[in-house]
């Protein structure tokens, strides 16, 4: 419905992530050349870039969904799925790898029950793979949102993800 007010919670009540929009939305509307910091306020309010939220976008902005879209896959900063309150990510450099990496990430799947780009049933985590950190001395290297944990080994894994 235009104009209406968006998205019930499962409560019957309004979401107030949509009045949030809205009002980004409306600062920016008509500016096609803001899609990328439209899309980035929108996944700050949301966690994720969802289908409707997408459509919300290029309705505002007066750019095609398929825009909207092709900038939200191209760019890794964007999700389209929800993310946990923890993103792991788990460094799979040259550094890293040859150090362990991936048997640390094996560990993580395991632990979590989850594979990578997935986030556990409770909406906890979401475990990634990255790139270099910058921080190839204390290889192998995994961060959890802002706190990163170097040199660690598989059998410490459990213990550093009972912290969370």
């Amino acid at each position: 419905m235009p104009g209406s007010k968006c998205q019930c919670a499962s409560q019957g009540e309004l979401d107030p992530r949509w009045e949030q929009l809205e009002e980004i939305l409306a600062a920016y509307k008509g500016d096609a050349g803001a899609l990328i910091q439209v899309l980035h306020a929108a996944q700050d309010v949301f966690g994720y870039v969802s289908e409707e939220v997408q459509e919300k976008v290029a309705e505002a902005l007066g750019v095609p969904i398929s825009e909207v879209y092709g900038v939200a896959t191209f760019y890794s900063l964007f999700s389209l799925k929800p993310r946990g309150q923890y993103k792991i990510g788990v460094c799979l450099g040259t550094a890293c790898y040859v150090r362990g990496a991936a048997q640390v990430l094996a560990e993580i799947e395991k632990q979590l029950g989850v594979k990578v780009n997935d986030t556990t049933g409770d909406g906890k985590f979401t475990l990634e793979v990255t790139r270099c950190i910058g921080a190839c001395g204390l290889a192998p290297v995994i961060t959890i949102n802002e706190d990163v944990y170097g040199r660690l080994q598989v059998d410490k894994v459990k213990e550093v993800l009972a912290k969370y």
